[in-house]
């Protein structure tokens, strides 16, 4: 019999199916930590993966400038050009003094309406009134030399026919008769000439036209070195020459009607006719000048004037853009395009100067409606000028 007071054992007995339970539940237990840590640390890095990826795309967009675009479009609708032009009388002239003298007296002054051959202004030439007295004195000289050498003549074949002359001596007298016919012409053309002259001394009005200039007063001296005294102007119809830019020069057609309209008439209009071109390009300007006729019977508008010409053009196969897609750059005048370089196709609005060809853009709602894009390469093309 055992003695009560010896120690009782506490540890349960060894089970080696009951220990083999425990190491696999602590296994279990030690592999679902495991994956749990495992995808902790996945989500984690997957997360920073996704951040550096929204980032990177977030930098990208940040360095992708965003433009605004418009459309290329077809010309063959047609248009109007507005030029500048300068009314002109359809005739103008300065009124000059052929002979030399001392100025009697005008009869018009600026503004006066005159009439074709209407005098202007009397010239006192007292020289060419003595010239004129002088040759006409030398004229019958000749004619009385001329008189002489015919009856002489006369005379000297009579002589000849009872042949008391030479032939040569005859011949002679013949020959003076000429000379002095020629003598007696020559005296009667310097007579027209002075009269001509004498004519002179009356300024007249070569057309119908508006005295818009006067240089001239009683007692000046005038001469034929081509002083200005008279500007004459034909007030209807007006003249207006314009300078059409190269890109339209085919355009324009004799007859076309124009609308010519002036700041100060507000309110009213004005129909021109095209009248002729000059049919070349100005090489300095690149423009070609047009001559347009404007009626102007109520003498409403005056020469010298600044108009505005509205010429409508018919359409033509060429494309317009906008001013503000223009970039001036040392190489010429270009366009920053998303595509191609045709009608309907995508221009950058108001581009900077640092867009480069083939640098990628984002395409914001454009100017004419149309929906905002992801980034597309864009590239600069040449577009000449009008």
């Amino acid at each position: 019999m055992a003695d009560e007071h010896s120690p009782i054992d506490s540890t349960p007995p060894a089970d080696p199916a009951a220990r083999a339970k425990v190491v696999r539940g602590t296994r279990i237990v030690a592999v679902v930590v495991v994956l749990l840590l495992a995808v902790g640390a996945g989500r984690t890095i997957v997360g920073r993966m996704a951040n550096a990826r929204v980032l990177e795309a977030n930098v990208a967009a940040s360095a992708t400038p965003y433009v605004r675009t418009t459309v290329v479009r077809s010309g063959e609708g047609g248009q109007t050009l507005a030029l500048p032009g300068t009314l002109q009388g359809f005739q103008q002239a300065p009124i000059a003094a052929r002979a030399a003298g001392y100025v009697r007296r005008w009869t018009k002054d600026i503004g006066s309406h005159v009439a074709k051959g209407e005098v202007l202004a009397v010239i006192e030439s007292p020289e060419v009134d003595q010239q004129l007295s002088q040759a006409e004195a030398a004229r019958q000289q000749a004619a009385a030399g001329l008189a002489l050498a015919k009856s002489t003549v006369d005379r000297w074949e009579a002589l000849r026919r009872k042949d008391v002359v030479s032939q040569q001596e005859l011949d002679e007298r013949r020959s003076g008769a000429t000379q002095a016919a020629a003598n007696l012409a020559a005296a009667d053309a310097n007579v027209q000439r002075l009269r001509q002259l004498q004519g002179f001394t009356r300024v007249t009005a070569p057309f119908d036209g508006v005295i818009t200039r006067r240089n001239v007063e009683v007692g000046d001296l005038v001469d034929s070195s081509g002083k200005t005294l008279f500007v004459l102007t034909q007030m209807d119809p007006l003249r207006i020459y314009v300078n059409v830019p190269q890109s339209y020069a085919q355009l324009v057609r004799a007859g076309q009607k124009v609308v010519v309209t002036q700041a100060e008439l507000r309110g009213r209009t004005f129909t021109g006719e095209v009248a002729r071109s000059a049919g070349a390009i100005d090489p300095a300007t690149r423009t070609m000048q047009v001559e347009i006729n404007l009626p102007n019977r109520d003498g409403t508008l005056l020469p010298g004037a600044y108009v505005q010409v509205d010429l409508p053009l018919a359409g033509a196969k060429t494309l317009v853009v906008p001013t503000n897609v223009l970039l001036f750059r040392g190489e010429g005048t270009r366009v920053a395009l998303v595509d191609g370089i045709a009608a309907g196709d995508r221009l950058v609005v108001n581009p900077s100067d640092s867009l480069g060809e083939g640098d990628a853009v984002a395409v914001a709602a454009s100017e004419d409606g149309g929906a905002a894009s992801a980034a597309r390469p864009a590239r600069a093309a040449s577009k000449a000028l009008p």
